[in-house]
């Protein structure tokens, strides 16, 4: 497999790609909601967005925004189609590959659908700039893998003792064992900046105490009844309710995101995400 891998890193047609992986641990934090609209809000900045679904057991992208899928990833591990194939279309454009229902995890794979998986990506025709990885909740090893894999971890954490427990849980797997020391911090659902800022300086100051881990406040995202309205709808709020205060934080998120800058080789191509991600 790594001698497939790396006959593919020396394909002239590396795609230098953003990959962000979004995480935080503790369900309920709002951490698709978090994905999806920044991937929008990038959408409508003029990036071409990819967003994986990465909660292979409990897929919910495609049901956040209301969108039928015919085919997913596990139809691609069992040859049945190319990865072009599964790839659905969302609002603004941005292009979604949907997770598998069942339980079938990434560290289940065999060797030959490690291999498969690598193909598929390096294979991939559709053009994009960012990669979203939307992972699931908890701190499960196929959350570690695909937040270890990514060049940039985002994580999303809410005002709650549970919240901060869990969001600093990951980091201190993260960094004692997979070398992650940097992550980027989205307070949501918070009343003010102000409240958003304290919540940043809680989970500083465990941190700094007892982990060797930088961290950076990259948002700070109101609490907005309109996120409720439009997840109702079956929309995300950057497309529902574009000038609510949430969208206009999201909107300034997507910005900054803009001007992350993308790792020098290998670190920026596609092939090396996967195989990072399938790195046992």
């Amino acid at each position: 497999m790594l001698d497939q891998a790396s006959g593919l890193r020396r394909m002239q047609d590396l795609k230098q790609i953003k990959v962000i992986a979004v995480s935080g641990g503790k369900g309920g934090v709002g951490k698709t909601n978090v994905s999806l609209n920044t991937s929008i809000a990038l959408a409508q900045a003029g990036k071409r967005v990819l967003v994986l679904d990465a909660d292979l057991g409990l897929a919910n992208v495609d049901v956040m925004l209301g969108l039928r899928v015919q085919r997913n990833i596990s139809h691609v591990l069992s040859g049945e189609c190319e990865l072009d194939d599964i790839i659905i279309e969302g609002p603004s454009g941005i292009k979604i590959i949907p997770a598998t229902s069942g339980s079938q995890s990434m560290v289940d794979l065999t060797p030959a659908e490690h291999a498969g998986l690598i193909r598929a990506f390096s294979e991939l025709k559709t053009e994009f700039d960012i990669l979203i990885v939307d992972t699931a909740a908890g701190i499960s090893d196929m959350v570690l893998s695909f937040s270890r894999a990514a060049q940039d971890v985002m994580l999303v954490v809410c005002d709650e003792p549970t919240s901060i427990t869990d969001c600093y849980a990951l980091m201190k797997l993260l960094s004692r064992d997979h070398g992650v020391f940097k992550f980027k911090v989205v307070a949501n659902m918070v009343r003010s900046q102000r409240e958003g800022q304290q919540l940043f300086g809680k989970l500083t100051k465990v941190t700094d105490r007892f982990l060797d881990v930088a961290l950076e406040l990259v948002a700070i995202i109101p609490f907005d009844e309109n996120i409720r309205k439009s997840v109702r709808k079956q929309k995300v709020i950057v497309e529902a309710f574009p000038a609510s205060p949430a969208a206009m934080a999201f909107k300034d998120l997507a910005n900054k995101v803009c001007k992350w800058p993308i790792p020098h080789q290998p670190s920026g191509h596609l092939e090396f995400f996967i195989e990072q991600l399938l790195e046992q």
